[in-house]
């Protein structure tokens, strides 16, 4: 058997009635080894579970309730069942995305509506133990604009980066066990861009697309002071924005040559070459793609094959990824699903 995926196990977010979505809850996906997905069916009822992390030593996930404001843990049960663990605990307005410290010792929730950032321990069986709300952010180009956290990220050297969309910051977090998450530093975008979600190349570069300037900015920790700087700004396609465009996620190519770059309402896939640090200008886009449905929300690369989750044509469509160019082919696949928000592959 090869990294081809054979009976990897893929669970969905999505939006339900609640948030006027199709979906059900968390879904589970099984990737076969000719990459086509067979539904297994719904893991957990829930109201929209937009965004889903999973725990990397213990059989538990966790998602938000975008518009319930919650962060619920389950576990694990059966084939691809999950069971919530303990009550759901109060999140933010729009609580939008969760990610899980791989060591396992907390979660971070970043909060689209109200901007909130929130650290939750994580007790020794993965279940939520304490809520630790960190400070607020305020605009740094002094417009007063609201706060729009999106999306965490655990950085390699352990610190915790986040984005705000709404105040076009990055913010780097050092976690205090006993007090949640200390500020270290901001670093500061041009305005209206908006940073949304964000992936670390192995070289320690961070790489962000924004979602209203439709743009990959670079960020790298300066060796003097391990502050985070901007040392690239490019755009995110080939061909340029649309009218009504808005960017969505970013991933990264197993090896890290290539990053991929979701564009909403164009319906594109991104393709960018990444560069290595020495050599200047970290992404060159090479080509842009159809994603084959209706508004990607999110993708998953995942070995060979690029998987996109299409909120608005209920469906996630797969890719074939050329190793050479890193270009995708097809698509080879396409499986219905109610309004999937979220792809992240189970432990």
């Amino acid at each position: 058997m090869t990294h081809s995926e054979a009976h990897t196990l893929i669970w969905t977010g999505s939006y339900t009635a609640d948030g006027g979505g199709h979906g059900a809850g968390i879904g589970a996906v099984s990737a076969n080894a000719d990459g086509t997905l067979t539904w297994r069916g719904t893991a957990a009822k829930a109201d929209s579970p937009s965004f889903v992390a999973v725990h990397r030593q213990l059989p538990m996930v966790y998602a938000v309730g975008e518009n319930a404001k919650t962060v619920q843990a389950y576990r694990r049960r059966g084939e691809f069942g999950l069971e919530a663990a303990g009550d759901p605990w109060p999140a933010g307005e729009a609580a939008c995305h969760v990610t899980v410290d791989p060591l396992g010792k907390f979660l971070i929730v970043a909060c689209w509506g109200d901007g909130q950032v929130l650290l939750y321990d994580l007790a020794d069986d993965g279940g939520i133990a304490r809520r630790l709300p960190a400070a607020p952010s305020s605009d740094p180009h002094r417009d007063d604009r609201p706060s729009r956290a999106h999306a965490s990220l655990v950085l390699a050297d352990g610190r915790i980066m986040t984005t705000d969309l709404g105040h076009d910051l990055l913010r780097v977090w050092n976690r205090v066990p006993a007090t949640g998450l200390a500020l270290d530093h901001e670093v500061v975008l041009p305005k209206d861009t908006g940073p949304r979600h964000l992936v670390q190349h192995s070289d320690g570069t961070v790489l962000v697309v924004s979602e209203y300037s439709i743009e990959v900015f670079a960020a790298r920790a300066a060796p003097s002071s391990g502050k985070f700087e901007l040392v690239g700004q490019g755009p995110a396609t080939s061909d340029g924005a649309k009218d009504g465009d808005s960017a969505a996620e970013i991933a990264l190519s197993a090896d890290g040559r290539f990053a991929y770059v979701g564009v909403r309402g164009s319906n594109r896939i991104s393709v960018l070459e990444v560069t290595p640090a020495a050599e200047g200008s970290p992404l060159r886009p090479l080509g842009d793609f159809s994603s084959g449905g209706d508004w990607p929300r999110h993708h998953l690369v995942h070995g060979e094959w690029l998987r996109v989750a299409h909120e608005r044509s209920h469906d996630i469509t797969t890719f074939r990824l050329d190793p050479q160019t890193g270009l995708p082919q097809g698509p080879i696949d396409r499986l219905v699903a109610g309004s999937p928000t979220a792809l992240i592959v189970a432990s």
